[in-house]
């Protein structure tokens, strides 16, 4: 396997949750990029967060400093869930005004990842959901998640528009929840640049299987267009260092990633809390090609396992892995 390694720029910055406003200093862009490049193995690629770490006004800067380092802006991720104002929703809020702002928004992104060489567009729409029952028109909303999903992908025809799912956080119901229900938000806006992004993280406290969701994502069509890896207890969206939880499920996707030709960037996307920020996001990209290597390696025993359909000769294998 050939796989591109990248990091979300903002993970190096500051962490907080709900009880805590802040758990680090918070750097600033420049000063994470150095950060990354200084103290980070086998980066090619970063992704920037729109607004946090790239604006109109600071392209054409943030573009030499990622050329001037070799490396690539793997994706721009439209900052639609951390503004007040996208609080009830941003291109499904039920204010015509808010919808237009954030499409209008998307847009300016766009043009952002066009001047940046990036080819793709990360859309978390975490603000994109619901909370209390008989209180959301749900057949209204999605329809207004298809429309301007349509209207931008339509727009900008060159860009990959990556649509991550997560099943809640920070909404109690988000529309993009797991693969199938994304795999349909892509389909019907007619585009053949949408697709998807899986977060394992995600799919794991989804109660999926991440390697059957690629399967999937394959199956209908190619539209797994990019990676995000992290780890947690099944439960919630920890976002912890990869294989802290997980052994078995990560040798199993990193079969399926090379099995189904995925070709796009195997990007970190953690939230830590309390460790030092870039020895826990390079511990999780040296266990990705860890297990990178492990596949290749026994590649074929791996496909003739899965095929014999013999968990207690899969169980040897695994153990033999780690003996």
């Amino acid at each position: 396997m050939d796989n591109k390694y990248a990091i979300i720029l903002g993970n190096l910055g500051n962490t907080r949750d709900r009880f805590c406003q802040g758990y680090k200093v918070n750097p600033g862009s420049e000063e994470m990029l150095k950060i990354a490049l200084e103290r980070m193995p086998h980066i090619q690629g970063i992704e920037l967060v729109g607004t946090w770490d790239i604006r109109p006004d600071n392209v054409e800067d943030m573009k030499k400093r990622l050329d001037d380092a070799g490396v690539a802006c793997a994706s721009i991720i439209p900052d639609t869930f951390g503004d007040k104002v996208y609080g009830r929703g941003s291109i499904t809020s039920i204010n015509a005004k808010v919808r237009q702002q954030a499409l209008d928004y998307l847009r300016r992104m766009s043009e952002i990842a066009l001047q940046m060489n990036c080819g793709i567009v990360n859309l978390w729409l975490g603000q994109d959901g619901y909370d209390y029952l008989l209180a959301t028109d749900y057949d209204q909303e999605r329809n207004w998640l298809t429309e301007n999903t349509r209207t931008v992908a339509a727009e900008f025809p060159t860009l990959k528009y990556a649509l991550e799912y997560k099943p809640k956080e920070p909404r109690n119901f988000s529309y993009h929840a797991r693969m199938a229900d994304t795999i349909l938000a892509a389909k019907e806006t007619g585009c053949d640049n949408v697709g998807v992004t899986i977060d394992t993280g995600h799919s794991f406290y989804a109660g999926e299987n991440v390697a059957e969701a690629v399967v999937l994502a394959k199956r209908a069509g190619n539209l797994l267009y990019h990676m995000h890896f992290n780890d947690n207890h099944g439960s919630w969206d920890d976002d912890m260092i990869v294989s802290n939880v997980h052994f078995t499920c990560y040798i199993e996707l990193l079969f399926w990633l090379k099995k189904t030709g995925y070709n796009g960037w195997l990007s970190m996307d953690q939230y830590p809390y309390r460790e030092d920020a870039a020895d826990a996001i390079a511990e999780s990209i040296l266990w990705v090609k860890k297990y990178e290597q492990i596949v290749d390696t026994h590649y074929n025993e791996i496909d003739a396992l899965i095929k014999e359909n013999d968990a207690v000769k899969t169980s040897r294998f695994l153990r033999k892995l780690i003996a």
